[in-house]
């Protein structure tokens, strides 16, 4: 509970069996959190006994990708203040701090790992990671006017339960986009937002997306077609982000 509002965790995985046990009891550990959802998006085996025996609720979500699961979470969960978050140990659960106190004035509030200074040794964050997801960010904030961004790949991050319904029927995307697609909305929606740095530290295992660099570089260049899209579409057509 925040604030008279109750807190809802969502965890979508994939790949952290390892890490995921961890994550669940550091949440819970902070007393702010009323629920946490684990959305087993074709976990490895072995995901769903770690989770077992944990405050934790387990769901499933049979559509692969990134997104798919993180929409099955939204459906789920109950809270009015709703925290994503990947349970890889790359983010610390004590940051759930920054997002709720920037929660009183904003709508959206998600974590940058661009900062140097949160920045872990090891963490996967090096030269072309750190300044492409920056200049990704600013051609989103140049293109939409919008708060200072300097992050477009954390997956940290806070939505209000107001915020999400306006969001929510105009979701399209599943897999590892839904993250930029979330800000993209909130952008032509006038969704107050704003980013915070959070801790970001060495990851648990490979990740499937940013631990092959040719696949980060795809990502990369996908996510900057994403945002010319949206602004195109958003100039010139007035129905482009209406419920369909």
């Amino acid at each position: 509970m925040w604030n008279n509002q109750t807190v809802s965790v969502i965890l979508p995985t994939y790949n952290e069996k390892d890490s995921i046990r961890s994550c669940i009891e550091g949440f819970q550990q902070t007393g702010l959190v009323d629920e946490i959802i684990v959305v087993n998006n074709n976990a490895v085996a072995g995901t769903s006994e770690e989770v077992r025996g944990t405050s934790a609720r387990e769901v499933y979500e049979p559509v692969q990708g990134y997104g798919a699961a993180i929409q099955r979470g939204f459906l789920e969960s109950k809270g009015d203040l709703i925290i994503v978050c990947e349970p890889d140990s790359t983010f610390l659960p004590h940051d759930i701090l920054k997002l709720l106190s920037y929660s009183i004035d904003f709508d959206f509030v998600l974590g940058t790992r661009t900062a140097k200074e949160f920045i872990w040794s090891g963490a996967n964050m090096d030269f072309s990671l750190r300044w492409g997801n920056y200049a990704v960010a600013k051609m989103l904030e140049f293109l939409f006017n919008t708060t200072t961004l300097s992050d477009v790949g954390c997956t940290y991050r806070l939505i209000k339960r107001k915020a999400l319904a306006v969001m929510q029927p105009l979701f399209r995307v599943k897999g590892n986009f839904f993250g930029p697609e979330m800000m993209l909305l909130a952008a032509v929606k006038g969704i107050s937002m704003v980013q915070v740095p959070v801790n970001y530290r060495p990851r648990v295992g490979i990740s499937s997306v940013t631990g092959d660099r040719m696949k980060a570089i795809k990502l990369g260049l996908r996510m900057m077609w994403m945002i010319l899209e949206f602004r195109l579409n958003a100039w010139f057509r007035a129905d482009y982000c209406s419920a369909r």
